[in-house]
């Protein structure tokens, strides 16, 4: 503890939102990229093949587009605004209404709006199954409370919580998915509903935990001081499995609060999910109906070229911090050259990444999943996911750097760009969405480069709100 109060370091830890949670957020994210793998697996055998799987591929897509793109800016804001109102003492439950509020909102218009246009995503996404627009509509619900949750853990520096939230979704889902197929059930609405309430559980969990309470419960109006400022680590306040009560009426909060960058994160989120999940949802809508089992093949190649994707968030997790902590204490210098390194590595593992696709990944495919897909079709995926991979580490740095707007303007140009691209690239269907992936994630890595470039010219220094929004700036979710 004396080395905690002595060291010239101490203030920046105190005030910067760090490392001690991205240990267990580094191994939610591995545990949730495996389980993603085994519920393809899984799912496929169970359902009866490819083609019965397509409407499955097509929900899950469609889900993580939606609810990381809308429910991830809540999140990040929520867990800003509880940092903020703890570093000073004040009560955080009038945030965490506001945000519940939001979020209301931002359901009901989604739910409506999906409603509305349910003939068409029925007859044109889903085949004509109308029960799998019931179980889109029903994942998106459920993820609303999963997302705030982890918002609410964030902010109040319980990272194990928030990595259980993460990292159990995918364990449940499978389970779901194991019980399902144990009973013989092969009905792919059923498959939906389970990829719907798997979010639940860890929320259920963590509330009897006692991480969530204030959500649930008025707490006493009397806000204790901080484990930081006692030299305390969070592990240290708690006591049987409690939480630190934090979570007191405190002074009113105002939408501005919780919501000065919500706009800007809002619209790069959705255009980041968005371009993220783009090829199977085009494939969706355009494959013909002679195309049988095209989309989930075409998934298969997706997820395997995510692979060195899922790595890099888990390490990102570890590295952005020490980083912008670097330029919160004017170390500049510093700053460049540890982001450079970054980039170093995020290209070497693009470079293997994509030679490994393209001489391994067809037999990988045959292997695990029992498809056939050319080295050409994964090579390039794998080039498109390396590149997106290096955009998200500019896009985070330029959040830290308090560049919102500009991440928002960068993942936007990446979508327009997928669109004119898949349009206008080629006539066959695999290539043209292949080469649309490929210039789209090129065009946002430009994009957040130069904006880098101008923020680190510019002298803009990081603060604890910045940080914790990059850090937590994780389009990526399964």
């Amino acid at each position: 503890m004396t080395s905690q109060s002595t060291s010239p370091s101490a203030p920046s830890r105190n005030r910067l939102p760090v490392p001690e949670g991205t240990i267990p957020v580094g191994i939610a994210l591995i545990i949730a990229g495996v389980a993603t793998y085994a519920f393809f697996l899984v799912g496929k055998s169970a359902v009866g093949g490819d083609e019965q799987f397509e409407p499955i591929v097509s929900l899950w897509f469609a889900t993580f587009a939606l609810a990381p793109g809308f429910f991830l800016p809540l999140e990040q804001e929520l867990g800003r605004a509880l940092a903020q109102r703890r570093a000073v003492g004040d009560g955080t439950k009038p945030v965490i209404q506001k945000v519940v509020r939001l979020s209301i909102m931002l359901v009901a218009v989604i739910v409506l709006a999906i409603l509305a246009a349910s003939p068409l995503i029925a007859s044109d996404y889903f085949d004509g199954d109308s029960i799998m627009v019931l179980a889109l509509i029903a994942t998106f619900i459920a993820y609303a409370p999963a997302h705030l949750a982890r918002g609410v853990c964030s902010g109040s520096g319980r990272f194990r919580d928030y990595a259980i939230i993460m990292g159990s979704d995918g364990v449940v889902r499978i389970i779901l998915c194991v019980l399902l197929a144990a009973v013989g059930i092969k009905a792919a609405g059923a498959y939906g509903f389970a990829v719907a309430v798997s979010p639940l559980f860890a929320v259920a969990y963590v509330w009897r935990r006692g991480a969530l309470e204030p959500i649930a419960r008025r707490l006493r109006p009397a806000t204790p001081p901080l484990p930081e400022a006692a030299g305390l680590t969070d592990a240290d306040a708690r006591h049987d499995g409690g939480a630190v009560e934090e979570f007191d009426d405190g002074s009113p909060a105002d939408w501005n609060e919780v919501t000065p960058n919500l706009g800007w994160l809002l619209l790069g989120s959705v255009f980041a999910a968005s371009l993220l999940n783009a090829g199977p949802i085009t494939a969706s809508l355009l494959a013909a109906d002679n195309e049988g089992g095209f989309v989930t093949r075409f998934s298969y190649g997706v997820l395997l070229a995510r692979v060195p994707l899922f790595l890099f968030q888990a390490v990102q997790a570890a590295l952005l911090p020490g980083l912008s902590r670097m330029a919160a204490q004017g170390q500049l210098t510093e700053f460049r050259t540890g982001l450079k390194k970054l980039m170093y590595v995020v290209l070497a593992v693009g470079v293997i990444g994509t030679s490994g696709a393209f001489v391994l990944g067809p037999l990988a495919i045959e292997i695990v999943y029992d498809a056939e897909l050319t080295g050409r079709t994964l090579a390039m995926l794998a080039l498109g996911s390396a590149c997106y991979m290096m955009a998200l580490a500019f896009a985070q740095a330029v959040i830290a750097l308090k560049g919102h707007a500009l991440v928002a303007a960068g993942w936007g140009i990446g979508v327009v760009t997928f669109v004119v691209v898949t349009w206008l690239a080629s006539d066959e269907l695999f290539r043209r969405i292949e080469i649309g992936l490929l210039a789209s994630s090129v065009a946002a890595l430009i994009t957040f480069a130069v904006a880098l470039r101008s923020r680190l010219r510019s002298g803009v220094i990081p603060d604890q709100a910045s940080v914790m929004e990059a850090i937590t700036d994780q389009p990526f979710e399964s």
